[in-house]
């Protein structure tokens, strides 16, 4: 079973997903656990199978002290930079929160400093602390939500099933079509690199 959490102190774990996809927005979580909250299949959301994550949503969000997810779009990601547009995406679900934490951690190596809370970027957190892996579940599920509902529109890109990560049909789509809205035209869409037009 993954740590609780670092601190003792009104902890807030934060992850995100979408950063290496194509297409749709990098979303980010961020979740404030209880220190007795346990769970026991917890774990990095990439570990964990699509079924597997949609049903641990409810249980961790019933848990939690407070959670809030956020989405940045492509057109601030093509703006800003993926860097830059998934810190300001972690930043909006901490502004979102009524309760402010009073410590962060976060998954990788990389963040901003957000209104002076004490933080910590932690290597593969979300296989270390159960707060940072709720973050992943949620900042994935409601991330693939959305990528299900844009697909609805779009069904060529297939996002129902690859979310606008770089699969092959992904990318067999975009040279056969073109590039969609939802698209990042900053991103190496293709191997060949296309002027296609929207």
């Amino acid at each position: 079973m993954l740590k609780i959490q670092l601190t003792s102190s009104l902890e807030a774990g934060i992850d995100e997903a979408g950063r290496g996809c194509l297409a749709g927005p990098v979303t980010a979580a961020v979740v404030i656990l209880p220190l007795n909250a346990k769970f026991h299949f917890i774990n990095d959301s990439k570990i964990l199978t699509e079924k597997q994550r949609y049903k641990l949503r409810p249980i961790i969000e019933k848990q939690a002290i407070e959670y809030q997810v956020a989405h940045v779009f492509q057109d601030e990601i093509d703006r800003i930079n993926i860097l830059n547009a998934s810190i300001r995406a972690m930043h909006l679900a901490i502004e979102k929160l009524e309760k402010k934490p009073e410590y962060i951690v976060i998954d990788g190596n990389k963040f901003y400093p957000y209104k002076k809370i004490p933080f910590k970027c932690i290597i593969k957190g979300d296989r270390k602390y159960q707060n940072i892996a709720a973050a992943s579940i949620l900042a994935k599920t409601y991330r693939d939500d959305y990528m299900k509902m844009i697909g609805a529109d779009f069904p060529k890109y297939k996002w129902e099933k690859n979310k606008g990560y770089p699969t092959a049909d992904h990318k067999n789509a975009i040279e056969n079509f073109g590039i969609s809205i939802h698209h990042r035209n900053s991103f190496k869409l293709l191997n060949r690199q296309l002027k296609i037009k929207i």
